[in-house]
């Protein structure tokens, strides 16, 4: 690669609905990659990200995908993602490795929950972003609401870079507010870009938020202040590198605005992105040197270069597993990436040979026989994870691994054939491998296995994907809520574990207490070891404290995952002979067992955080039929006829909220929601829970017999 400085890695990003793949269909267009749009709802063949045809059937994104595309001269590589919370891993690997994102806004829906989830996600690593107002051609677009929201919901300080010219279904154009002129898009596809004087009702206005702009800019420029303050001209250089400061910092956000569907708006959007977003040589990136790791010491943090002669630190942000082996998506941090060599994989210690490196076009490929630093690229055969770093010679570095949030959702699944079970373990196999946040379990007792996830649109996707593409038909279980138990009440123990039956024996003592922790504690178990003089010997300490650990995974109430739990020991004792390792960790396993059963245990349920728009007359319905589900209404905001309600409502009131609200609001009701937190589950509700999970659990014990 020549130049790194023209590269840019961007992320397509936004609530459901937005207009995030359309977007990234124009981008396609106007960048000479495809001769045709398709639309993502069309009767055609679907949008060209969206290359699964489930995601043409439904209309939405479930896996991102990437593309690369060349922009007056400069190289984009771009990830498309999904905007349903339940794919939010999606999102989240990501954002991992890109430089910049894209955060799309709805002109009428503005700043909604999944906006709300996708800003938290860029801040969290640190990714700078520019916000796009789509769909500016829609009733009830209003640009300057959606800017304040931008201020107030998401906390950052926008600053517009352009005025609509008309709105609603009159959306003309805009107003640069840097070159101060009119942008207009004709054509038939918007290709032909036309610059105006700008209109006379509109030369006040601009004016005025140019003035804006630059007493924004000017409190991160003395050199601009000085300018404003002599009233001289302000050359449009220097305004642009100075949006382009305060971008990567993340102090401001530069406000773009159009409409991908009309086609306006979307080339000056690609202009931004080269002008004002990220290039790999302005990200600094850290890895852990693992060799600087010693006991008790932590890895040392090391910068990375983008330089191709440097040694190879690469990372593994997303697998697929196909019928020819793995494909794996890389971002290359440092040095390059060479078909045929062999690179260490730094989580296992093991070289592995890349034998075929490929550019993604959606689920198009092109063969390269090298990629460099800052590049995207797949890698197809390579036995790997997601989040695994890989280094060339003379360096072990590992990269932060991607934030996977826990499954609130599980079902229980079986082959409806005897002659399915090799296929659906094959299916549920890869689609762990594939997505961190789908999980797979056995339940001991009734042998059925369990899938978890994020929601249930997330778990519906993958069954349909083992109907289709494994030809597997199931009988799915009930959704069940991933309850869990925590203590409410503080317990002492001293417990003994002795044991003689010939031969050597065993023993182990220890004391201690169990605390309940607060809900504000980062971890969901604590160990504290407070033993002093050799009490107990510091080899058995971790035995203890590992028999502890799993004891927690079945409760007492009803078998549910155990949190919030401090586990202090203080005293005990050994014998010379008979006490080892597996004899402590039995005794803290008992031990635990038996504290939990006296520790007032309660019900843990998740609440999830529920985003509704609906026609404002249906507002007292909804509203009341929420509360009725034992929800708690956090907001409700009308704008022009329509109603946006937030509210945080118990997962398990839930299941069938789409037919409700369907029925409550004649089809024109939608809603998403994603987890929130755990919350302690009333008492009644607490005792129906465990009574219903009993009766469960002897229904298995009969089958089973």
């Amino acid at each position: 690669m020549k130049d790194l400085q023209k590269l840019r890695n961007i992320g397509i990003s936004a609530h459901i609905d937005s207009g995030k793949t359309t977007l990234t269909e124009r981008m396609l267009f106007y960048c000479g990659r495809i001769h045709r749009m398709n639309e993502v709802k069309g009767d055609g063949d679907g949008a060209t990200m969206d290359h699964m045809e489930l995601e043409k059937e439904r209309g939405i994104t479930i896996t991102s995908a990437a593309t690369r595309v060349d922009w007056e001269g400069c190289p984009i590589n771009v990830i498309d993602t999904p905007g349903h919370v339940d794919f939010t891993v999606e999102v989240e690997r990501s954002l991992r490795v890109l430089d910049g994102a894209v955060l799309v806004l709805c002109a009428v829906g503005g700043v909604q929950s999944q906006s709300l989830t996708v800003d938290r996600q860029m801040k969290r690593y640190h990714t700078p972003r520019l916000a796009f107002i789509n769909k500016m051609d829609r009733t009830g677009a209003d640009p300057f609401d959606v800017v304040s929201q931008i201020e107030d919901k998401l906390g950052c300080t926008p600053v517009m870079l352009q005025l609509p010219i008309g709105k609603e279904a009159n959306f003309e154009g805009v107003v640069d507010l840097i070159n101060m002129r009119a942008v207009y898009f004709d054509g038939k596809d918007g290709e032909k870009i036309r610059y105006e004087e700008i209109p006379e009702n509109l030369t006040e206005q601009a004016e005025e938020y140019r003035e804006k702009m630059l007493e924004t800019l000017s409190l991160f420029s003395d050199e601009l202040m000085e300018t404003l303050l002599e009233e001289g001209e302000v050359e449009v250089d220097m305004i642009k590198s100075l949006i382009r400061e305060v971008t990567l910092n993340q102090d401001l956000t530069p406000v773009m605005m159009g409409t991908a569907f009309r086609n306006k708006g979307v080339q000056l959007l690609l202009d931004a992105v080269l002008d004002f977003l990220p290039s790999p040589l302005d990200r600094e990136i850290k890895s852990m040197d693992l060799d600087t790791a010693t006991d008790g010491q932590e890895a040392e943090q090391v910068a990375l270069e983008s330089d191709v002669d440097k040694p190879l630190v690469a990372m593994a942000f997303k697998t697929v597993v196909e019928t020819f082996g793995q494909l794996t998506y890389m971002r290359i941090y440092q040095g390059s990436l060479a078909k045929g060599q062999s690179y260490r994989n730094s989580r296992t210690g093991k070289d592995v040979r890349f034998g075929r490196i490929v550019r993604m076009h959606a689920d198009d490929r092109e063969d390269l026989e090298q990629a460099d630093a800052g590049d995207i690229v797949a890698v197809i055969g390579v036995d790997c994870a997601s989040g695994d770093t890989f280094c060339g010679d003379g360096v072990n570095y590992a990269l932060e691994n991607i934030f996977v949030p826990e499954p609130v959702i599980r079902l229980s699944v079986e082959p409806l054939k005897r002659d399915g079970a090799d296929k659906l373990g094959k299916a549920l196999q890869r689609f762990r491998r594939e997505d961190p946040t789908f999980r797979v379990e056995t339940d001991q007792e009734s042998g059925q296995t369990i899938i978890a996830g994020m929601g249930q649109l997330h778990l519906e996707v993958y069954l349909e994907r083992i109907r289709r593409e494994y030809k597997v038909d199931c009988l799915v279980g009930e959704p069940r809520v991933a309850y869990r138990e925590s203590p409410t009440k503080e317990v002492e123990f001293n417990h003994k574990h002795k044991k003689q039956t010939g031969g050597s024996g065993q023993y182990a003592h220890i004391v201690g207490k169990l605390i309940p922790l607060t809900e504000e504690a980062e971890e969901p178990y604590e160990f504290v070891d407070e033993i002093t003089g050799g009490r107990i010997p510091k080899e058995y300490i971790p035995a203890v404290n590992q028999g502890f650990q799993r004891a927690l995974a079945k409760g007492p109430l009803c078998e549910c995952e155990v949190v919030g739990v401090q586990m202090v020991l203080q005293d005990g004792s050994y014998h010379e002979v008979d006490s080892s390792d597996m004899a402590f960790n039995v005794a803290a396993f008992n031990c635990m067992r038996e504290s939990l059963k006296k520790a007032k245990m309660a019900l843990l349920e998740p609440i999830m955080k529920l985003d509704v728009e609906i026609p404002t007359e249906f507002q007292g319905s909804v509203v009341g039929h929420l509360s009725g589900l034992r929800g708690i209404l956090t907001s409700s905001e009308d704008r022009q006829g329509t109603c946006y309600i937030l509210a945080e409502v118990p997962l398990a009131s839930m299941f069938d909220y789409a037919n409700e609200l369907r029925s409550m609001t004649q089809g024109k009701g939608s809603f998403s929601m994603e987890f929130s937190h755990y919350k302690q589950t009333p008492k009644s509700i607490q005792e129906e829970v465990i009574e219903r999970r009993r009766a469960e659990k002897e229904e298995k014990l009969a089958m089973a017999r």
